[in-house]
């Protein structure tokens, strides 16, 4: 059960369990991966009794999927960052090892190279202005009047976007770099 799933949602509160130690089970199950669970009512007693019992997140099963749906993504989101992972969609970047993978590829990333695509990857759709990049990866407060930015994201294009269905890193006119998380 180690690796099988990155998030658990349980309904506690079904008449034939317990619901704070059927909670408390699950938590003690899954270690530190993310746990929701649902109710049938919008109780906020119901609510209060799963967060106390070790939920990362409680909400009431009003038919409102998209609502839910929004709470996993952030539960995911936070816990691979907590866990040291950015990445969304076929990229996986893992701070800790300095791994990267592009649907299921592993990608051998040289210190700056990896240093770029993790500060890209960290505000994934928007775009990181070639000063922001300088101070992040080079630690420089002034423009050293070098491509160095502009040689660095060539090399990274050539190792995360060549042989892939879709772009991921793109030059945003007037602005800088973004890593696109999805094809547009």
């Amino acid at each position: 059960m180690d690796s099988c799933f990155d998030l658990l949602v349980v309904n506690p509160f079904l008449g034939w369990q317990e619901p704070f130690e059927f909670v408390r089970l699950a938590r003690s199950a899954i270690g530190r991966r993310p746990l929701i669970a649902l109710s049938d009512r919008d109780s906020l007693d119901d609510r209060m009794i799963a967060l106390s019992a070790g939920a990362d997140d409680a909400v009431g099963w009003t038919g409102n999927l998209p609502e839910i749906l929004a709470r996993i993504a952030g539960l995911l989101r936070r816990s691979r960052i907590a866990a040291g992972q950015l990445g969304e969609g076929e990229l996986r970047i893992d701070l800790i090892d300095r791994r990267v993978e592009r649907a299921g590829r592993i990608i051998r990333l040289p210190l700056r190279e990896f240093d770029l695509l993790a500060n890209l990857a960290r505000v994934p759709d928007r775009p990181l202005s070639r000063d922001a990049l300088l101070k992040a990866v080079w630690r420089l407060d002034f423009d050293p009047g070098t491509n160095r930015v502009e040689v660095h994201m060539s090399r990274l294009r050539a190792k995360v976007d060549r042989g892939f269905d879709w772009p991921m890193l793109h030059t945003v006119k007037g602005q800088g770099y973004a890593l696109r998380s999805r094809p547009y």
